[in-house]
């Protein structure tokens, strides 16, 4: 949610936003009017309110003979409060859901655009070169009997999957990996609900333009999560904080889902775009002065546990358009993928500022003054780098190479044999 004070002082920046992210900046105006007319009705009520408290008063030092005008004048007045608070309760709804319309102001910087616009800020890395014909991930998985496509099919239907013997070992050393070296750098691990209420959904910015691709469950209430990231800023929820000694920053871990609507027809094939995946997820409440070095701090880990899994990959800076409604930066790090020659996104992370806090009402007390705090949020690791991994790593025989990062966690392999 936008601070509607700033928006009221200075609008130019939310409709600079909005045009970056192809977005209505006639929305900015709409919500301004509606604030407008909000305190406008809010002040209305409370003053006929004042007034009728007032008049009531007078009635125990009426004369009998004046008595009963006095009283049908005070039921008069107490009707026009009902009507004027029914009044301010519109209007506070109609302002409400105005800026509530608006998505998060973006960072000064940040390419303008959609989904084509990203800058790449770096390369890290060089795409590995094969001497012999290479296999797809699906392809090499099968060797390996590591993924099971066709009875997931069977099963659940399309794009989902089983993970079986080394697929499901791997899958599991890469998420521990990026669960223990977020406890290196102070992350504490979490394992989340994967079932949250409309309220912490909305909260986080996840019921706009892409909720059709939300699972939901109407008899319920509930909607199953995409990310972590919604269960863990909904931990805080109606808090105060006490961020003196640092950030709050969480590790979570969950079984992920995504009905990928709108996606029909692109990357079928394997697992690179399925309905359920497993994912460690890096998240911060910060201060909101410290927002901007906490981001690079997140893109900073999730570069780190690529290099570990020793993947060549570039860092995109995403454009406005391409932002999701709560982020106001995002980072993408896209690992490359050698049968289709393109970068595919491994990793995201995304500065949210205050918008999903002010949403939640998370708070810290700075000062004396009571203010939101700011939230970020970053992949560690999930299910999709085994399609990276496996086809970066692949070998003539059929065979992957392991990492050394890895080998702790497959009882010291270093190879991956049919």
């Amino acid at each position: 949610m936008i601070d509607v004070r700033a928006l009221r002082e200075n609008p130019e920046p939310a409709r600079a936003s909005q045009r970056a992210r192809g977005a209505d900046p006639a929305l900015v105006d709409r919500a301004i009017e509606t604030d407008e007319a909000r305190r406008a009705a809010l002040t209305a009520f409370e003053s006929r309110r004042a007034e009728h408290k007032a008049f009531s008063q007078s009635i125990g030092k009426a004369s009998p003979a004046e008595r009963p005008a006095i009283i049908a004048a005070a039921g008069a007045m107490a009707a026009e409060v009902k009507s004027l608070e029914s009044a301010a309760k519109v209007a506070e709804a109609a302002a409400s859901e105005a800026l509530l319309a608006i998505e998060n102001i973006v960072i000064d910087g940040v390419p303008a655009g959609g989904e084509e616009n990203f800058e790449v800020l770096k390369h890290v890395g060089e795409p590995p070169s094969f001497d012999f014909p290479i296999q797809d991930h699906l392809a090499i998985a099968e060797g390996l009997k590591a993924i099971d496509t066709g009875r997931g099919t069977k099963v659940s239907g399309t794009r989902f999957y089983y993970l079986t013997g080394i697929g499901a070992l791997l899958e599991q050393a890469l998420l521990l990996l990026a669960r223990d070296r977020a406890m290196a750098a102070g992350f504490t691990p979490i394992t989340t609900p994967t079932l949250v209420s409309p309220g912490i959904m909305k909260g986080t910015g996840f019921l706009g333009e892409h909720a059709d691709e939300i699972y939901y469950l109407p008899a319920d209430d509930l909607y199953l999560t995409g990310t972590s990231e919604v269960a863990i800023a909904g931990f805080h929820m109606d808090e105060f904080l006490d961020l003196n000694d640092g950030p709050l920053r969480y590790a979570g871990m969950s079984t992920c889902y995504r009905r990928e609507a709108g996606s029909y027809g692109r990357d079928t094939r394997g697992i690179i775009r399925v309905h359920q995946f497993n994912k460690v997820e890096l998240f911060s409440f910060v201060r909101q002065e410290e927002a901007e070095a906490e981001h690079q701090r997140l893109l900073a880990i999730e570069e780190e546990l690529l290099r570990a899994a020793e993947l060549p990959y570039r860092v995109i800076d995403v454009a406005a358009g391409d932002l999701g409604s709560s982020a106001a930066r995002k980072y993408d790090c896209e690992a490359w993928l050698p049968t289709q020659e393109r970068y595919l996104e491994l990793t995201s992370t995304s500065n949210c500022t205050t918008f999903q806090a002010r949403r939640l009402q998370i708070r810290e007390k700075l000062d004396g003054v009571t203010r939101p705090v700011a939230t970020l949020n970053g992949t560690a690791a999930t299910t999709r780098w085994l399609v990276a991994m496996l086809e970066n790593h692949q070998q003539p025989d059929g065979s992957v190479h392991v990492p050394a990062a890895l080998r702790p966690y497959l009882g010291g392999r270093e190879v991956l044999a049919p």
